[in-house]
């Protein structure tokens, strides 16, 4: 399994790079509009199993909406607004399509969760790449946020033998967590001096540590939809990486840190 995550990564990073540093933000922002809706669709697919529904459609059709706002608009407040807006289309879809009046509730809350946890959050990337320094900031954001998944993964499978959580996700470890925190500060510090210089070497830590903590309570996140709905993962669409949720977990809660704190701390 091991190997095979490694395979895929050798892959992807240099794929990656190039559609960043090379391709226009408009096949940038196709890149992750893709991924809101394959994520989007995996969240919905852990509640409706197997069926497609109106519900999902409905959710699927508002995260992009939700994240051509991002694009277009390049800005936090927008976005906002068309959450308000978001909402309101999706209760007024329910009235048209609705089945089960019994189920209407819990349609309506999972239709627009999904909506925030995968297209709210995860649309922070688009508005990153829109920043100055766009292509930095991306390139800052995946390899701390992978470097810390990479580190509680091998240091929890080589080193891991104290259980973090039992009941959400059994597999993690305290030395995992370590193992993620030590290599997400590594990586802040070499990326700053890679192709960051501009940010300072304080922001770096702050930044590293930052990673380190809340992309686990992203995986974590994660973790517990997936085990209240008795699946390992959200689906077997990347070889060894399980689906769009377990490759973006951690990058949904790092994407609007590192927005928020470039805007207004940095």
């Amino acid at each position: 399994m091991g190997f095979k995550r490694v395979i895929v990564s050798i892959i992807f990073i240099p794929l990656f790079y190039i559609i960043v540093k090379y391709l226009s933000p408009a096949v940038f922002f196709i890149l992750i509009a893709a991924g809101i809706a394959i994520g989007q669709y995996e969240f919905y697919r852990l509640f409706y199993k197997s069926r497609m529904t109106s519900s999902i459609a409905i959710g699927l059709l508002c995260g992009l909406i939700l994240a051509g706002t991002f694009y277009r608009f390049n800005n936090h407040i927008t976005p906002a607004i068309a959450v308000s807006i978001i909402l309101f289309l999706i209760l007024v879809a329910h009235l048209f399509t609705v089945t089960r009046i019994e189920s209407a509730l819990t349609d309506i809350t999972v239709t627009f969760f999904g909506v925030f946890y995968v297209g709210w959050l995860m649309g922070h990337i688009i508005l990153l790449r829109g920043m100055e320094e766009g292509q930095n900031l991306i390139f800052f954001l995946f390899l701390v946020t992978w470097a810390g998944d990479a580190g509680a993964y091998y240091a929890g499978t080589f080193l891991g033998k104290h259980k973090l959580s039992r009941v959400i996700s059994p597999k993690k470890t305290y030395e995992g967590a370590v193992g993620c925190l030590a290599l997400s500060i590594l990586m802040a510090f070499a990326a700053k001096y890679w192709f960051f210089s501009s940010i300072t070497d304080s922001n770096a830590l702050f930044l590293g540590i930052s990673f380190g903590i809340i992309s686990q309570l992203g995986d974590f996140s994660e973790s517990l939809l997936k085990r209240s709905a008795g699946v390992k993962d959200s689906s077997l669409l990347i070889p060894a990486h399980g689906g769009m949720l377990d490759r973006v977990d951690s990058l949904l809660f790092t994407a609007p840190l590192l927005y928020y704190y470039m805007r207004f701390f940095s």
